[in-house]
Protein backbone atom coordinates (compact mmCIF):
# COMPACT_ATOMS: atom_id res chain seq x y z
CA UNK A 1 0.00 0.00 0.00
CA UNK A 2 1.37 3.16 -0.62
CA UNK A 3 0.27 5.78 2.21
CA UNK A 4 0.85 8.77 0.32
CA UNK A 5 -1.63 7.63 -2.40
CA UNK A 6 -4.38 7.11 0.40
CA UNK A 7 -3.46 10.29 2.19
CA UNK A 8 -3.62 12.29 -1.45
CA UNK A 9 -7.18 10.72 -2.46
CA UNK A 10 -8.65 11.25 1.37
CA UNK A 11 -7.37 15.21 1.23
CA UNK A 12 -9.91 16.29 -1.35
CA UNK A 13 -13.15 17.22 -0.16
CA UNK A 14 -14.73 16.11 -3.18
CA UNK A 15 -13.19 12.40 -3.03
CA UNK A 16 -14.63 11.95 0.61
CA UNK A 17 -17.79 12.50 -0.92
CA UNK A 18 -17.67 10.11 -3.32
CA UNK A 19 -16.57 7.93 -0.83
CA UNK A 20 -19.54 8.73 2.03
CA UNK A 21 -21.51 8.20 -1.34
CA UNK A 22 -20.07 4.93 -1.96
CA UNK A 23 -20.43 3.99 2.05
CA UNK A 24 -23.88 4.75 1.89
CA UNK A 25 -24.78 2.27 -1.10
CA UNK A 26 -22.24 0.83 -2.79
CA UNK A 27 -21.80 -0.11 -6.29
CA UNK A 28 -23.21 2.99 -7.96
CA UNK A 29 -22.31 3.73 -11.54
CA UNK A 30 -20.55 7.09 -12.45
CA UNK A 31 -23.58 9.25 -13.53
CA UNK A 32 -25.20 8.58 -10.03
CA UNK A 33 -21.89 10.03 -8.57
CA UNK A 34 -22.19 12.75 -10.69
CA UNK A 35 -25.56 13.45 -9.01
CA UNK A 36 -24.41 13.26 -5.49
CA UNK A 37 -21.48 15.24 -5.83
CA UNK A 38 -23.54 17.79 -7.83
CA UNK A 39 -25.94 18.35 -4.89
CA UNK A 40 -22.57 19.49 -3.05
CA UNK A 41 -20.93 21.12 -5.34
CA UNK A 42 -20.79 22.11 -9.44
CA UNK A 43 -18.67 19.61 -11.52
CA UNK A 44 -18.75 17.75 -14.63
CA UNK A 45 -19.01 13.97 -15.45
CA UNK A 46 -15.39 14.66 -16.83
CA UNK A 47 -14.51 15.71 -13.14
CA UNK A 48 -16.38 13.46 -11.29
CA UNK A 49 -14.18 10.35 -13.17
CA UNK A 50 -10.88 12.74 -12.46
CA UNK A 51 -11.99 12.27 -9.11
CA UNK A 52 -12.79 8.50 -8.92
CA UNK A 53 -9.63 7.31 -11.23
CA UNK A 54 -7.49 9.21 -8.06
CA UNK A 55 -9.39 7.18 -5.57
CA UNK A 56 -8.96 3.95 -7.77
CA UNK A 57 -5.39 4.79 -7.97
CA UNK A 58 -5.21 4.43 -4.30
CA UNK A 59 -6.97 1.52 -4.04
CA UNK A 60 -10.49 3.08 -2.37
CA UNK A 61 -12.47 2.49 -4.54
CA UNK A 62 -12.69 -0.47 -7.27
CA UNK A 63 -14.64 -0.54 -10.47
CA UNK A 64 -16.68 -3.36 -11.87
CA UNK A 65 -17.61 -3.34 -15.70
CA UNK A 66 -21.39 -5.39 -15.50
CA UNK A 67 -23.11 -5.31 -18.95
CA UNK A 68 -22.35 -1.41 -20.20
CA UNK A 69 -21.99 0.25 -17.02
CA UNK A 70 -18.67 0.68 -14.76
CA UNK A 71 -19.71 0.27 -11.22
CA UNK A 72 -17.90 1.48 -8.43
CA UNK A 73 -17.10 0.22 -4.99
CA UNK A 74 -15.68 1.30 -1.68
CA UNK A 75 -12.59 -0.80 -0.55
CA UNK A 76 -12.10 0.61 2.93
CA UNK A 77 -9.10 -1.76 3.36
CA UNK A 78 -6.54 0.83 2.75
CA UNK A 79 -8.29 3.37 5.71
CA UNK A 80 -8.28 0.36 7.69
CA UNK A 81 -4.22 0.07 7.50
CA UNK A 82 -3.99 3.72 7.63
CA UNK A 83 -6.08 3.64 11.04
CA UNK A 84 -3.46 0.90 12.43
CA UNK A 85 -0.47 2.64 10.90
CA UNK A 86 -0.74 5.70 12.05
CA UNK A 87 -4.10 6.29 14.00
CA UNK A 88 -4.02 3.04 16.68
CA UNK A 89 -0.71 3.07 17.79
CA UNK A 90 -1.42 7.14 18.88
CA UNK A 91 -4.67 6.26 20.22
CA UNK A 92 -3.68 4.21 22.87
CA UNK A 93 -1.45 6.71 24.41
CA UNK A 94 -3.64 8.97 24.44
CA UNK A 95 -5.91 7.88 26.29
CA UNK A 96 -3.10 6.80 28.53
CA UNK A 97 -2.35 10.07 28.64
CA UNK A 98 -5.89 11.30 29.64
CA UNK A 99 -5.84 9.17 32.43
CA UNK A 100 -3.04 10.53 33.55
CA UNK A 101 -4.42 14.18 33.33
CA UNK A 102 -7.08 13.11 35.21
CA UNK A 103 -5.49 11.28 37.77
CA UNK A 104 -3.28 15.04 37.86
CA UNK A 105 -6.38 16.49 38.44
CA UNK A 106 -7.76 14.42 41.51
CA UNK A 107 -4.68 15.07 43.57
CA UNK A 108 -4.54 18.92 42.58
CA UNK A 109 -7.69 18.88 44.23
CA UNK A 110 -7.17 17.00 47.25
CA UNK A 111 -6.62 18.31 50.45
CA UNK A 112 -3.11 18.10 51.77
CA UNK A 113 -4.62 18.17 55.57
Amino acid sequence: MDDDLVFKALADPVRRLLLDALFERDGRPLGELEQVINEHVEMTRFGVAKHLRILEAANLVTPVKRGRQKLHFLNPVPIQQIHERWIGKYTGRAEIAAGLLHLKRQLEEEDPS
